[in-house]
């Protein structure tokens, strides 16, 4: 099966030096280009409104366009495996660097983190640190006013050509929203976790966000090839709820 996961917003490059499989580039080099020219465009006050950051964080990310760069292998160090550079909870979860080779050529081979810059990530894809959420209402022509209708139709293309029938959704919303999963023709599951707080279940986003994760990586580590083992799932406390789960969302709670 297919996995799909968000992008971190936050990157840290202290785990990125050692790696078991030969790193690999992204697939849609020539579309990150046209974005990156456009965003060369920005000035720190203009970024800063566009994507809703601080002084400091629009500054880094001026800078960074500025100097953004394309994976050669003579500038092999300026670039860093998607999936190692990515920090935050979904990213801690998934703990790829921890992967035994087998099981990282595995998730090479299967799993596929979207991007607003980049469109589709597999793990090893190397990318150069950078900040642009699909969310972003960027212009990037006159015909074309955000990334969704910059990357649907690409993003859907990849995904749909991939040898599993089946699509694991561990992305967010934001992200999700970049796939017409109509012309998929796959079977599609959406995983949501929930706490049982207050006397109801509900998503607290943070351990949701790091449960992605973790499902991610039990896919991997058990070569899932069924959506339906995942009913099975016992990882952190959680478990599959049938009764408030339907065909297309399978909740899973934990006390």
């Amino acid at each position: 099966m297919s996995i799909l996961l968000s992008p971190a917003k936050t990157i840290d490059l202290a785990d990125c030096e050692e790696h078991y499989i030969s790193p690999t580039v992204p697939i849609f080099e020539s579309k990150t280009k046209k974005l990156v020219r456009v965003l060369r465009k920005y000035k720190v006050n203009d970024l800063s409104t566009l994507m809703h950051l601080s002084p400091a964080l629009a500054n880094l990310n001026v800078e960074r366009y500025k100097a953004f760069e394309f994976p050669e292998v003579a500038r092999a160090s300026s670039f860093y495996p998607a999936a190692k550079a990515f920090n935050g909870e979904v990213y801690k979860g998934l703990s790829f660097s921890s992967l035994t080779p087998t099981e990282q050529q595995n998730a090479q081979d299967k799993l596929f983190i979207l991007s607003g810059l980049y469109g589709v990530l597999r793990p090893m894809d190397l990318i150069y640190p950078y900040r642009l959420e699909m969310g972003t209402k960027l212009q990037i022509d006159p015909k074309t006013k955000n990334l969704y209708a910059f990357w649907q139709k690409d993003i859907t293309k990849i995904i749909a050509a991939q040898p599993h029938k089946e699509v694991v959704n561990l992305a967010s919303t934001e992200y999700a929203k970049s796939i017409d999963f109509k012309q998929l023709k796959k079977r599609v599951v959406t995983p949501v976790f929930k706490e049982f707080k207050g006397g109801a279940y509900k998503v607290v986003m943070m351990y949701a966000k790091h449960a992605r994760g973790r499902m991610a990586r039990y896919i991997i580590q058990e070569n899932l090839t069924s959506v339906d083992d995942l009913k099975g799932y016992q990882v952190d406390g959680y478990h599959f709820m049938e009764s408030l789960s339907t065909d297309q969302e399978w909740v899973f709670v934990r006390q």
